[in-house]
């Protein structure tokens, strides 16, 4: 039998969103289906401006130079 619903992982559980027909104790296959955007590592508002400021540092240690070559979209992508 397949049968397709929703549920929230919260605590560790797995949690439907609507009541199912299934038997208490019924084992189930589940294919997860991650959310559409990953939740930042660092969530400290402090913490992200420090990793923000070292990011920022570090880049303009190590500028582009300005006579560079300059990639074509094909070759960025590396279509063939």
């Amino acid at each position: 039998m397949t049968y397709r619903m929703r549920a929230v992982y919260r605590d560790g559980t797995f949690v439907p969103e609507t009541r199912c027909a299934l038997p208490e104790n019924a084992e189930v296959d589940l294919l997860v289906q991650g959310p559409l955007h990953t939740p930042p590592a660092v969530t400290n508002p402090e913490h992200r401006s420090d990793v923000l400021r070292r990011i920022t540092d570090r880049m303009k240690q190590n500028p582009i130079p300005a006579d560079a070559p300059r990639f074509t979209r094909d070759e960025l992508h590396e279509r063939r």
